[in-house]
């Protein structure tokens, strides 16, 4: 099978226990694991959900505001949600290779139309390709209920046309399991000319199902994620059509 790439070329159970008023887990490089078993939420369907946002001053700036009235605002430069094509042109893609435990690999993606599915192997579906950004992202479902059959699956995003760095998209990857709270990995660290960013390792280790933040940019694009972590893919160029950019 021949895939198509981007556009352009210690196992300690660490984890941040969250707190109430988030109910989130945060994966650092201190506290880098989870076990989804341990929480009891290895069945059901895994959602893993993309999303970004923009800083004003990164796309031309808001207007000028008086800073006599707003002096702490010279120091915090304004947000605004990174989700309008009038905006700016914005296309994070999210993707997830796969390895099942008969041998069989592959890739979920939006480039190549590689979507998946959730009830059959591999168990991994993607939504849809998000491409001018949306209030709910891009989301990929791993049903877990056939959890025997997945050996890893690898979450990555890839900037696929005209994106500002990772660091200025301020993505975040969120995975929210059937049960316990929401994990959160940011994507915030400073690597200007990376284009992709193995994001999460979700492994099978002798039945337990194991997430580790990887957060690991790279140059390339998907083929030099799988040279990484050697998936062994055939991979070639790809494009999406104009239309629908």
């Amino acid at each position: 099978m021949r895939l198509f790439d981007g556009l352009l070329g210690g196992r300690a159970a660490e984890f941040d226990s969250g707190s109430a008023a988030t109910s989130a887990i945060e994966l650092t490089k201190r506290h880098h694991q989870v076990s989804l078993t341990k929480q009891g939420a290895a069945t059901g369907h895994l959602r893993i959900n993309l999303t970004w946002r923009m800083r004003t001053s990164d796309i031309g700036g808001a207007a000028r505001q008086s800073l006599l009235r707003h002096p702490l605002k010279a120091l915090r430069p304004p947000e605004v949600i990174g989700h309008s094509q009038s905006m700016v042109n914005v296309d994070l893609d999210l993707g997830c290779m796969y390895e099942l435990t008969d041998g069989t690999k592959g890739v979920v993606q939006p480039l190549g139309n590689f979507l998946g599915d959730v009830n059959a192997p591999p168990y991994v579906k993607l939504s849809g390709d998000d491409r001018f950004g949306s209030g709910s992202g891009e989301t990929i479902y791993v049903n877990l209920d056939h959890r025997d059959a997945i050996k890893r699956l690898l979450v990555f995003v890839y900037i696929y046309d005209q994106t500002p760095a990772f660091d200025r998209t301020h993505a975040i990857v969120t995975m929210y399991p059937s049960n316990g709270p929401r994990i959160e990995i940011g994507l915030d660290e400073r690597h200007p000319q990376a284009r992709s960013c193995a994001v999460v390792l979700i492994e099978n280790v002798k039945g337990e199902l194991v997430v580790r933040r990887e957060v690991k940019f790279v140059y390339g694009f998907q083929s030099e994620l799988d040279r990484l972590y050697g998936w062994g893919l055939q991979w070639g160029r790809g494009y999406k059509s104009k239309a629908d950019r």
